[in-house]
């Protein structure tokens, strides 16, 4: 995909990490080169983390992102520290910008502990070379640079794309599961809720991946479901649905045929499909008055039948006959304490990078909050869950 068509959950994300005043911003605009983020010798001017999307060769298509200072202070340098930590949830890469006159502190050696309990890998940035007379031996993955002359800005970019080449790996959305020359039929309803003028980006990533595969892609809707089957000489080797209409399409397509969502495929390509599928048994121990959390990776305007805050509520309810509490949440407000919820149903995150959605689920397994997926939960609502999981047999024997 070109660098303006590739989305921000399928780029490689390297954050730069450190104290105020270590030159972070400057760093992370000689690394861009761009003036990406304001610089100044006051210390707390970067407030919010900044992102930009560049190329960085041979790795591909990236997120910079710059984050305030680890050990700002008062309230509002608290709100600063959470927003940075938060960016430690979707870092692939962590750059760890340390100032090269002076040693290490506290809040150096508390970032590094977090960084490495999160497993995320890393480098030590060693900025104000330039103004050591000497350079000592850096260490294992750290150099020393120079954001004010550029020295060594161009080994930096190096090495940072060596290290998070592991990140880049590619991850079989759908391709796997179909041959050259075989069928997919995708199952695109158009509502109130489509996009005007385009596909979501799940039924764009199943698409290209189809392709990539070698096999077409046939793409309808669930009225023109019948029309479209009856048409092929011979039955799809695969057909995908977007969750809304998984009970009618689940009617439509021959039992011989198989059949998933958008969704489920989401669940595998950006997380730990298995727990999302075990979170989907939590519903039948929903009491009355228990609180769910509903989360979305994306933020949008939302229709009056929401399948976030509508129809799956609608539906949930209908199924267990318990009136439930719900908290909705979209884009990067996810909470870290889950233990007041006796469910979480995510999106299939397609705007998240796995990163993201697997720091997400690792908060819901420490706490032992049930976590699933928005198709997984629909497809157990309707009752064909077996079915929706059959193209994955290891996950699916989960249920016998």
């Amino acid at each position: 995909m070109s660098l303006n068509a590739t989305p921000s959950g399928e780029r490689v994300h390297i954050a730069f990490f450190g104290r105020r005043n270590v030159g972070k911003s400057s760093l992370v605009n000689a690394f861009t080169g761009q003036n990406l983020s304001i610089v100044s010798e006051i210390k707390g001017t970067t407030t919010d983390p900044v992102s930009k999307a560049m190329e960085l060769l041979p790795l591909g298509p990236v997120v910079i992102i710059d984050t305030p200072g680890m050990d700002d202070v008062g309230t509002l340098g608290a709100l600063r520290v959470a927003k940075t930590k938060q960016v430690l949830r979707k870092t692939d890469l962590a750059i760890v910008v340390l100032d090269a006159t002076m040693p290490p502190d506290g809040a150096d050696r508390e970032l590094l502990q977090l960084i490495k309990t999160r497993e995320i890998p890393y480098l030590l940035a060693w900025n104000k070379a330039d103004l050591l007379k000497t350079l000592p031996e850096p260490g294992e993955n750290a150099l020393y640079v120079s954001a004010k002359t550029g020295f060594h800005i161009f080994e930096l970019k190096e090495l940072a794309a060596r290290l998070a080449k592991d990140a880049a790996a590619e991850r079989p959305l759908v391709r796997d599961l179909l041959s050259s020359g075989d069928t997919a039929v995708l199952v695109v309803p158009i509502d109130k809720a489509a996009p005007k003028g385009r596909l979501i980006l799940p039924q764009q990533q199943v698409i290209r991946d189809t392709l990539e595969a070698g096999a077409s892609a046939l793409i309808c809707r669930e009225t023109e479901l019948p029309g479209t089957l009856a048409a092929l000489t011979a039955p799809p080797k695969l057909v995908i649905t977007d969750s809304q209409v998984f009970g009618p399409v689940d009617q439509l397509v021959p039992p011989s045929v198989p059949l998933t969502s958008f969704s489920i495929l989401m669940a595998r390509y950006k997380g730990d499909l298995a727990l999302t599928v075990a979170g989907a048994a939590a519903v039948k121990k929903l009491q009355d008055g228990d609180r769910v959390l509903i989360a979305e990776g994306c933020t949008h305007h939302r229709q009056c039948e929401d399948i976030g805050t509508v129809k799956i509520p609608r539906w949930l309810e209908a199924h267990t006959g318990q009136k439930l509490q719900y908290t909705f949440t979209s884009g990067v407000e996810f909470p870290e304490d889950l233990t007041p919820f006796a469910l979480v149903i995510h999106c299939g995150g397609c705007t998240l990078n796995p990163k993201e959605m697997a720091a997400r689920q690792r908060l819901a397994r420490e706490q032992q909050v049930p976590i699933t997926n928005y198709g997984i939960l629909i497809a157990a609502l309707h009752g064909i869950l077996p079915r929706a999981l059959a193209p994955f047999p290891s996950v699916a024997a989960l249920l016998r």
